[in-house]
Formats: structure tokens, sequence, C-alpha cells
């Protein structure tokens, strides 16, 4: 049996022409992507997204247009499914209302029990975007992607 697991991505664009960005540590990892994450089971796309904002940046979006969807194949880095990730662009719709870093992985406080996780948002200057700026393939393939737009 094939196991995929499907990602739901935004790609939110401030007045400032930044992009914002998840710092994350989890599963004894640190990595750097997108906010977003997994979508559930019997959940849409949108919802699904509007769902992981709601949970990351405690901010309601409006979904702009789709970016990308994943078409090459990548492994999940911690199980062995295969991901597809698709990618929209974002606008908050309420305040974004978050602490913003500008050092990588500059977490406060304790991991959540219940998750064992920490994450904090960058917003990084599209102008200086780089691949290298993410972890994983797909976030590394959207970044030139959006480095292409400029």
């Amino acid at each position: 049996m094939a196991l995929f697991n499907v990602r739901v991505y935004g790609l939110l664009i401030n007045d400032s022409n930044e992009i914002l960005i998840s710092d994350e540590q989890e599963y004894g990892m640190q990595f750097t992507k997108f906010p977003g994450g997994g979508l559930e089971l019997g959940e849409g796309l949108i919802d699904g997204l509007k769902r992981e904002f709601m949970e990351e940046c405690r901010v309601e979006i409006e979904v702009l247009s789709h970016f990308y969807t994943t078409d090459f194949f990548v492994k999940s880095a911690f199980n062995n499914s295969q991901i597809i990730s698709v990618y929209y662009m974002v606008k908050n719709i309420t305040r974004l209302n978050l602490p913003i870093k500008t050092e990588v992985f500059d977490f406060d406080g304790v991991p959540e029990v219940e998750k064992g996780m920490l994450q904090t948002f960058r917003w990084l200057k599209l102008s200086g975007l780089s691949a290298d700026d993410f972890t994983f393939p797909i976030d590394k393939h959207v970044a030139e992607l959006l480095i292409k737009e400029k």
C-alpha cells in the first residue's frame, strides 16, 4: 500500500516585500520551512491551510492563488511516505501578531509537551531569498520559483 502525505503551505508576503518563514524544532531535528503543514482526514486544501495558519500564526488568511504543487518524487524526512505539497499565495485578513525573530532558530521557552516542538517566525526579504534558507527539497524548489518570479 502506498502512503501519501499531503501537505499545504502558505506564501505570505508583507508590504515590505518580505516572506514569512517558520523555524521549527521537532523529532530531534531543526528545520526551516514555509508556514503550513499536513492535511487532516476529511479536510480540503484551503480549509487545511486556514487551520494551519490559525494554529501556527494565530491569524486568519485569504487564499489568493495556487502557486505550486509538487511535481517530483519526495520521500518524507520523518517516515516512509511520499510527500505531495501544495503551495498557495495568501494574505492575512486579521492582524499578524506574532513575535518575529531575526536570527535562525531563536526559540523562546521549552517545547510544547504534547508535540515536543518549538517554532518561531522570521521575515525574509524576497530580494535576498535563497534555496539555502530552507531545509526540505520542496521548499528549496519553491524558493527558486519565487526567485525566478522577481
